[in-house]
């Protein structure tokens, strides 16, 4: 992606408040989202070359639609409920692939059998806490909104039937860190969202920002609840192939886990909805600020309205 072709630089632009719940538009200085848009498209591009063949394990839809309603529970902000499952995604799988390696080394098979399977009843009696401890690490790296303190959660889970103590909250979270190295704070589809729709606001004042924002919001909201169908969908289109092959699920792997292909294509989806001017210029100013194709952020969004509009 070339940087000069990332953000127009003129300081002179007229920088009329555009501002959303929580959320205020051309408020950062050009030069600084020019920085920050290569640096969350290259941490894109380094998750997605060190990918784990379980990626998307644990973004089921009732597990998704479990940590949405916990975050909405809680009052917690949007941006909070997509943190919440990436570190839960990454830290359970790391977290089991640890376990396993651990405990199938051995020589004795029926031994590793036994407490394998113990594990796994360890692993389902602490789910829920660590569920918890995910949603309230991504709290805090969203300091600026409100914090999931051990209180708040202990009193949630007291009220579904848990008997967790205080102590568990502590060692639950010191897991989830130490199991992924500290390192946390990774851009979601939601970042990515929002820092491309900062960067079009820049290039062009005349997209209404704020009211592509309200339904890209929506949008991804339901492209992430849907995301095996949509994507299933989206994989068939591609191959032209009603039935892909299993190599040809592991190759497609990584453009489920593309954050920077998702919100191209939910910004599209939502410009075509939203239709302040002619789709197909939204989509060449999506290609040159993403790098992303102008052939797969229409595909893409072809596929969200299709589902959109069908569920609607």
């Amino acid at each position: 992606m070339s940087k000069a072709a990332v953000v127009k630089t003129d300081q002179s632009r007229s920088r009329d408040s555009q501002k959303t719940p929580e959320l205020a538009f051309n408020a950062v200085p050009p030069e600084l989202l020019e920085e920050f848009l290569v640096d969350v498209a290259k941490g894109n591009e380094d998750n997605l070359l060190h990918l784990s063949q379980h990626a998307g394990s644990f973004k089921k839809l009732r597990l998704i639609e479990f940590v949405f309603l916990l975050c909405e529970q809680l009052d917690l902000h949007q941006v909070t409920r997509y943190q919440a499952v990436e570190i839960l995604e990454r830290f359970m799988i790391r977290y089991i692939e640890n376990l396993y390696s651990s405990t199938c080394t051995g020589s004795e098979k029926n031994t590793e059998k036994y407490d394998w399977r113990h594990l796994q009843v360890t692993i389902q009696d602490h789910f829920a806490l660590r569920i918890m401890s995910c949603v309230q690490i991504a709290s805090k790296i969203s300091f600026h909104y409100q914090i999931v303190n051990i209180t708040m959660a202990l009193k949630f889970l007291q009220s579904l039937g848990y008997s967790y103590k205080r102590e568990d909250f502590l060692d639950s979270e010191l897991l989830v860190l130490e199991t992924l190295s500290f390192q946390v704070n990774v851009p979601s589809p939601f970042t990515h969202t929002e820092i491309l729709l900062e960067v079009m606001g820049y290039n062009d004042p005349a997209v209404p920002v704020k009211h592509l924002h309200g339904i890209a919001l929506k949008v991804l909201k339901f492209v992430y609840l849907m995301r095996n169908t949509i994507y299933e969908n989206l994989l068939k289109m591609a191959i032209e192939n009603s039935t892909p092959s299993e190599l040809q699920r592991e190759k497609f792997l990584s453009v489920k886990e593309d954050c920077m292909l998702l919100a191209v294509g939910v910004i599209g989806t939502s410009a075509f909805i939203l239709n302040y001017t002619p789709w197909f210029k939204v989509v060449q100013q999506l290609a040159s600020i993403s790098g992303v194709t102008e052939e797969s952020i229409s595909e893409f969004s072809q596929v969200i309205l299709k589902h959109f509009f069908s569920s609607t």
